[in-house]
């Protein structure tokens, strides 16, 4: 699972999480590009990454400017020649219950999360196809996952990362691209605050980014959700149940309601390997359903 000789771009890696990101991948080897919308914060970092040996150039970048994200690929394939690991961490919060939520904040942090993340990507995604290589890295949130109150803009892009993940994963497979997840909890300046002091001290990022090999290297997985803090982590899945074989008729949404226990059992439920497979549950289902109505006759 080594990331030995790598290039890896890690955006939002002034501090907290992508510094701690861009710390981890150097000491395996990768050669980093540092991007933070500050210069000065990201020439910390790289100055850190030298003093232990290894390569890393620092480029500040806001992961919403085009132009500026096409600038840092091409430095960094100026300076190695490919581009193999893109990890999108760049992010920010501006938290409120969605009354009082103004739509600029709302579609800001969609802005940066989310488009941010789709910028930096564009941007690297031909010539990992045609290197037939790369690892991309989403990261997404438990509030994307499963909701938290104050977070239904934060919610929403993390969330929006993850069928981003789904279908790129798809679409880069046959070029040597994986794509995942990386769901974290880490004591960073977006979580000061929330959280007590010694709960904050047993958050440390660095105990997060242990768990990106698993998601970079050569028999890295392709789609999947990582959940990782306090050095514990965990797997999350999208899902789908059996489910039941309605049909049709005008007591069908009755039928729904009453029956919405057997649909929600979880019992035997699946990952499923794309979008389709849920259209294809159901017209299987609905055929199967309409044989037996005919051996009935």
């Amino acid at each position: 699972m080594s990331v030995n000789g790598r290039i890896a771009i890690i955006t939002g890696a002034g501090g907290g999480l992508g510094r701690a990101h861009a710390l981890f991948l150097a000491r395996q080897g990768a050669k980093v590009v540092v991007n933070d919308q500050s210069l000065e914060a990201a020439e910390r970092v790289a100055a850190e990454i030298a003093t232990t040996g290894h390569e890393a150039i620092a480029v500040a970048a806001s992961v919403t400017d085009e132009a500026a994200i096409a600038v840092m690929t091409a430095q960094a394939i100026q300076r190695w020649g490919r581009v193999d690991i893109l990890i999108n961490n760049a992010g920010i919060l501006r938290d409120k219950s969605f009354a009082k939520m103004s739509l600029d904040d709302f579609r800001l942090v969609l802005d940066v999360h989310l488009m941010g993340a789709v910028i930096c990507t564009k941007a690297v995604w031909d010539i990992m196809r045609e290197q037939r290589h790369g690892r991309i890295v989403m990261t997404t949130s438990s509030s994307g996952l499963y909701g938290n109150f104050g977070q239904a803009n934060y919610g929403a892009a993390k969330m929006a990362l993850v069928g981003l993940m789904q279908t790129l994963a798809i679409e880069g497979e046959k070029y040597g691209i994986r794509v995942n997840c990386l769901a974290p909890t880490a004591a960073t300046q977006m979580t000061e605050g929330l959280l007590s002091r010694r709960q904050l001290d047993l958050l440390d990022p660095a105990l997060v980014s242990a768990g990106l090999l698993a998601l970079l290297g050569n028999d890295a997985p392709t789609r999947a959700i990582l959940c990782a803090g306090a050095g514990h982590f965990a797997r999350a899945n999208v899902t789908l149940t059996r489910g039941l074989s309605i049909g049709e008729g005008e007591d069908a949404a009755e039928r729904v309601v009453r029956d919405w226990d057997a649909i929600s059992e979880r019992a035997g439920d699946i990952v499923p390997d794309y979008g389709l497979t849920q259209a294809e549950r159901e017209l299987a289902s609905a055929e199967t359903k309409a044989r037996a109505a005919m051996v009935k006759r």
